[in-house]
């Protein structure tokens, strides 16, 4: 299992291996060749950014059983897209957009494509992973589901600052049975096992790239679990996920 961040140090930014409280810099190609320079920084020194740089974002809608309840389930994941421009770093704020009355949190686990992938079967498909992160799939309820709601879900999902991610990638893990908690304002308001997925990450993989290049460093979020509640400035959202750690981002 390794653990790694991208990360800002003045006016310098890099990939970086994290052991312990020390950053090991690493150059080259974070998902093919790369080494170590030999530079190492204290981890509580830096500013953490979102942990790479995506071609595109992709998220599974639906995807939970317990966030479904009684409706019926889909026959195939239920895949939308969110802009790059939706990304935001760990400790940046989460921005309420202009004419948004009811912006939720959607704590994610978020998997990252670690090859070029096309047509690939279920049973190759978790080969594609280079590793998980945390997320939150910010979205505003009214133009997603109200009654003038929008027909593409292009700034519901979309607008800027909704979709946090962080604080690290990490590989190696069992991504089909981690443990998921949000916290609202230090209250756990969602908590639950990836194992209670509808379709699981291979089954997404492969579906998307049915369609989609899957490319490296690209992002597939994979579904919220339960309910979700409102936002409103000033609350501090946390999305823990076991093995990878917390999320935080306050809401402006």
């Amino acid at each position: 299992m390794t653990r790694y961040i991208r990360y800002r140090s003045g006016n310098f930014s890099a990939y970086g291996i994290v052991e312990g409280d020390v950053v090991r810099e690493i150059e080259g190609d974070l998902f093919g060749g790369h080494s170590p320079t030999g530079a190492t920084r204290p981890l509580a020194g830096i500013q953490l950014l979102n942990p790479c740089c995506p071609t595109k974002v992709l998220a599974v809608g639906r995807n939970y059983k317990s966030h479904l309840g009684n409706r019926t389930h889909p026959q195939h994941p239920e895949i939308f897209y969110k802009p790059l421009t939706a990304l935001q770093d760990p400790e940046g704020p989460i921005v309420i957009p202009r004419d948004a009355t009811d912006v939720h949190y959607e704590g994610e686990l978020v998997l990252v494509i670690g090859k070029r992938v096309k047509d690939i079967s279920r049973e190759e498909a978790l080969s594609a992973i280079f590793g998980a992160t945390c997320g939150n799939d910010v979205t505003e309820r009214n133009w997603q589901y109200g009654e003038r709601k929008d027909v593409q879900w292009w700034r519901a999902k979309g607008s800027d600052t909704f979709a946090p991610v962080g604080p690290a990638i990490v590989t190696d893990l069992n991504y089909d049975n981690l443990l998921l908690q949000t916290r609202l304002n230090g209250e756990t308001v969602q908590s639950e096992r990836t194992a209670d997925f509808i379709f699981d990450c291979a089954t997404a993989i492969s579906w998307i790239s049915g369609w989609v290049t899957l490319m490296p460093g690209d992002l597939i979020f994979t579904g919220t679990p339960g309910a979700t509640r409102r936002l409103s400035p000033g609350d501090v959202v946390e999305v823990e996920i076991e093995g990878i750690g917390v999320l935080r981002n306050p809401v402006a």
